[in-house]
């Protein structure tokens, strides 16, 4: 079977210059758009713990995000194929970031903890198996080198 390739390009274009560039640390803003084509941009900065606009998303918040709306979909997705129907569903994922004492960091775990409503009462047990399925799909899921761990709420 062959595979196929997807491109995706984004343009990310840094606003913070408050008139001195990046002199020293503190002289300039962790502001960026991010733009796709056709879409509606994205307001970022870096987290607030390095000098970033709290009301703007960060890296970290987007790559969280990213993971669970991968899941998400794919979860959707196989539902729909399972004959199941999802009235509801929404994730408080968790992710966590170790700082390294040099300034380095990264992700040791991402946490999904969807909860969700489906109409058919008696395809509980199957809601509940199609995460694990889900996440053997997830794209972004397959591409990290940490745990993604899902704790599922199903509802009927």
């Amino acid at each position: 079977m062959s595979k196929k390739k997807h491109q995706y390009t984004i343009t990310t274009k840094w606003t913070g210059n408050l008139g001195n560039g990046t002199k020293d640390y503190k002289s300039y803003s962790r502001n960026h758009e991010i733009i796709a084509a056709g879409k509606p941009m994205i307001l970022g900065s870096s987290d607030p713990s390095f000098r970033g606009d709290a009301s703007r998303y960060n890296p970290e918040d987007l790559f969280v995000s990213t993971i669970a709306s991968c899941h998400m979909l794919w979860y959707l997705h196989l539902c729909s194929v399972n004959d199941i129907t999802v009235i509801s569903y929404e994730d408080k994922t968790e992710g966590t970031m170790i700082e390294a004492a040099n300034g380095s960091g990264q992700f040791e775990s991402v946490t999904l903890y969807p909860t969700i409503t489906i109409a058919e009462k008696d395809k509980i047990e199957l809601a509940i198996s199609l995460h694990q399925e889900a996440h053997k799909f997830c794209f972004i899921a397959n591409s990290v080198n940490f745990p993604v761990l899902c704790e599922p709420t199903i509802k009927f």
